[in-house]
Parts: C-alpha cells; sequence; structure tokens
C-alpha cells in the first residue's frame, strides 16, 4: 500500500472513531424506561384532540389498543402490566377481596394495612423487585404494589400514594430523582394518574370533565418531556404510556340492587358491580345456586369459579369468590343498602369499568416513544399481558416466567 493510501485509511479510521465517540450510549443498560399509567384512560380517548403531547409521542412512535384482563379493574390490571400476568395468576384478583389463609382480613384500595402487606402481592413478582435483583435500579412514582415490600425488596425510590398529589407534582417528584446526584442512577421508573379515571366514574366517559382531566394529564406527560429534554435524557429514554382499561357510561337506571333476586343475608358478598363475587354461607350453597345459576338474571351472568368462561382465565386462584357473577356493560351491581346512602355515587348517571375485556369500551390506551421504538406504527389491539415483555427489552432485565409475549407488540421495536 502506497503512504498516500495508508494516510487516507488512517485519516479516515480517526474521523470514524471521533464521530463514535460523539455518538450517545446505545446499550439498553444506558438508557432509561418510564412506564406511565394514566388510570381508565379509554383508548379512544387519544383521538379527541384533548392530547396533543401524547399523539406527538404516538406519532414518532407506536400505539395501540390494549386488552385489559379479567376483571377489567384498577389493582388487577396495574398488577398484570407489570407482572406479565394475569390476575388470576398473580393473585390481585379484584380491588376487593379475601384470601382463606389471612381469615378476618379484607384487602380493598382503601384499606392502607392490607394493600402495605407484601403478602398480597408476593404470588408474582413486579418487573421493579426483578430490576432490583439483577442489579438495575427502580422508581416508582405511585403503582399499586409499589408501598409494600416484595420478596423483601422495595424500589431504589418510591412514594406513599397521595391522591391529592397534583399531577405536576408527580412528575416533578421523578425528575427530582434523576437529579439528585446522592440518589442511585434508575434504569427504569413508573408513574401514575389517577384523575381520568375518577372523572370518569362521576360524569361518564363522554364528559367534558373527562375530556379536562385527559388535557391536564397530557400537559404533566409535557412538562416530563421538556424536563427530560432540559436534562439531555429525552433522546435515551423509552417512555411507554398504558391504562389499565377503558370506561362505559353507567346511567342510575341501569343500576340495580343485588337484593332483588337473591338474600344477602344468606351469603358473604365480597365485591358488587359491574363484577360480583361472593360465597355461600355454610349451609346456603343450593339456595344461592339457584338463585343465581338455574334461571336467567336481568343483565347478569355467574358461574362457579371453576366454569368461568376459559377466554377469561380466571377461576382458580383460591382469593376468587365461590360464585362471580359479570354484569353486561352499562349495568351494574349495588345494593339496596348503598343505593340508599346520602351522597353516594350510585346515585349518579357516571361510568364503570370491570365489564368483558373483548368491549371495545374497555380498551386501554397504549402509546410507546424512544430509541428503542419505531416510528408510525400502529399495532392490532393486543392483550395487556404483552407490555411486561416490552418492558424486559427495553431495559435488558431478565424477565420472570409470565402470561405475555412480544409476537404483537415485539413489531414497535427498532
Amino acid at each position: 500500500m502506497s503512504n498516500l493510501l495508508r494516510f487516507t485509511a488512517l485519516c479516515l479510521a480517526l474521523a470514524l472513531s471521533a464521530c463514535a465517540s460523539l455518538e450517545p450510549a446505545r446499550s439498553p443498560a444506558s438508557r432509561l424506561t418510564i412506564l406511565v399509567s394514566i388510570d381508565g384512560f379509554r383508548a379512544d380517548y387519544l383521538d379527541r384532540g384533548d392530547t396533543p403531547v401524547m399523539s406527538g409521542l404516538a406519532a414518532d412512535g407506536a400505539r395501540a389498543a390494549m386488552r385489559p384482563s379479567f376483571p377489567s379493574l384498577t389493582f388487577p390490571n396495574h398488577y398484570t402490566l407489570i407482572t406479565g400476568r394475569r390476575p388470576d395468576s398473580n393473585g390481585i384478583v379484584n380491588n376487593v377481596m379475601e384470601d382463606p389463609d389471612m381469615p378476618g382480613v379484607r384487602f380493598s384500595m382503601s384499606n392502607a394495612e392490607a394493600v402495605n402487606d407484601g403478602r398480597w402481592w408476593d404470588e408474582a413478582p413486579p418487573f421493579w423487585v426483578t430490576a432490583e435483583q439483577q442489579g438495575k435500579r427502580a422508581g416508582a412514582m405511585f403503582w399499586p404494589g409499589s408501598q409494600a415490600e416484595i420478596d423483601r425488596v422495595r424500589p431504589s425510590r418510591w412514594s406513599v400514594f397521595d391522591q391529592a398529589m397534583p399531577s405536576t407534582q408527580r412528575v416533578d417528584t421523578l425528575l427530582s430523582w434523576l437529579d439528585d446526584p446522592k440518589g442511585p442512577e434508575l434504569n427504569f421508573a413508573t408513574l401514575y394518574f389517577d384523575i381520568v379515571d375518577t372523572e370518569g366514574h362521576h360524569y361518564g366517559p363522554g364528559s367534558p370533565q373527562v375530556r379536562g382531566a385527559a388535557t391536564e394529564v397530557d400537559q404533566a406527560i409535557g412538562r416530563l418531556v421538556e424536563g427530560l429534554k432540559a436534562r439531555g435524557r429525552f433522546e435515551t429514554t423509552n417512555i411507554v404510556i398504558v391504562a389499565d382499561h377503558g370506561m362505559a357510561p353507567v346511567p342510575v337506571s341501569q343500576r340495580w340492587p343485588l337484593d332483588d333476586v337473591l338474600d344477602l343475608s344468606r351469603v358473604k358478598l365480597v365485591t358488587a358491580g359491574a363484577v360480583v363475587g361472593l360465597n355461600p354461607k355454610p349451609g346456603e350453597e343450593a339456595y344461592v345456586e339457584a338463585a343465581l345459576l338455574k334461571k336467567p338474571l336481568p343483565h347478569l351472568t355467574c358461574w362457579r369459579k371453576g366454569e368461568i368462561p376459559a377466554r377469561f382465565h380466571y377461576g382458580r386462584n383460591p382469593r376468587v369468590p365461590a360464585i362471580v357473577c359479570l354484569s353486561e356493560t352499562g349495568w351494574y351491581v349495588t345494593t339496596r343498602a348503598a343505593m340508599q346512602k346520602p351522597g353516594k355515587w350510585d346515585q349518579m348517571d357516571g361510568g364503570q369499568h370491570g365489564f368483558d375485556p373483548a368491549d371495545p369500551a374497555m380498551r386501554a390506551v397504549f402509546v410507546a416513544h424512544g430509541p428503542s421504538i419505531r416510528p408510525g406504527v400502529v399495532l392490532p389491539v393486543f392483550d395487556n399481558v404483552d407490555v411486561y415483555s416490552l418492558l424486559a427489552r427495553l431495559t435488558g432485565v431478565k424477565p420472570e416466567p409470565n402470561d405475555g409475549s412480544l409476537r404483537v407488540v415485539g413489531a414497535a421495536l427498532r
């Protein structure tokens, strides 16, 4: 080789080396993945024109509608999203539940002692536990289960849930974790907003209040994006936006008391609503089955727990009551006592979820954006258990056994 050729080759090699040194790190370990949940954000809310930030992220990334898992309720589906396992497998089978191994204890969203008790959550490890066990650091800015110590592990950063905390403060708290020079560098974080779900319950999915709540959350996500840009982190951060379920309108005229068909003194009613769960008291099994299983019911279908249709993947967990009933979409089961309570929201036209996950009204939003996501991708409807597999791929975490796959959502990856 002539001296001129050698000199040219050396210059080219040095130039390429310099360019490479200017490139941001591309390994999954150098990136941050933020999982954002907007409780009750129905998939078609994204097309109403109220959320320009989310729409922009979707246009430059991937979007889809997700089927929730049964029952399409908040705690079961948040834990499904973060474990990749359906409620019957992850143990969070309802927002309200009882466990034969914990007699006298009733789990509910408002029972702080139960919510903070890791025994309710340890049937499946959440993603932040798996990440921490593999040497990656996680933060949870609210998420069902994140307050509890699970498998003797907590996320490196976490906050006690405070519904009154404004959306902007939630974002600022997460950004402050990224700024803290004494704190661990996070590889994964969650962020949670509940206002869209709250307004949906009170006023219904088509209400101006829901649209206003969606706009507020969109502005908070815009604050997150701008905060990441200001820190030079946006280009290396994958943002995955999900919801736990959709929302259906439920007028007062379609709320009816279970007392109309069943003597409630003869059962232990665990939960009512779109999904009803109850256990007959000893000796009352024949009466309860005759009342609920042997004849048609108004807008309600009931099953023994072992006979729930297979497509719901539900009924094997000991926490599932002996009888489970599902309401027709738009109908809601309550009790006479609940309907007579002053100020009870059961007396208002509003919205509900918990209905058949196959109903389009229950579909949840999905948006993904970042260096690992292909732009302009519109995925077909997929089951929300698949989000876990996506998180594992984005972060380089080896996933635990789960019910999801990358068969559909993997098409969003670069």
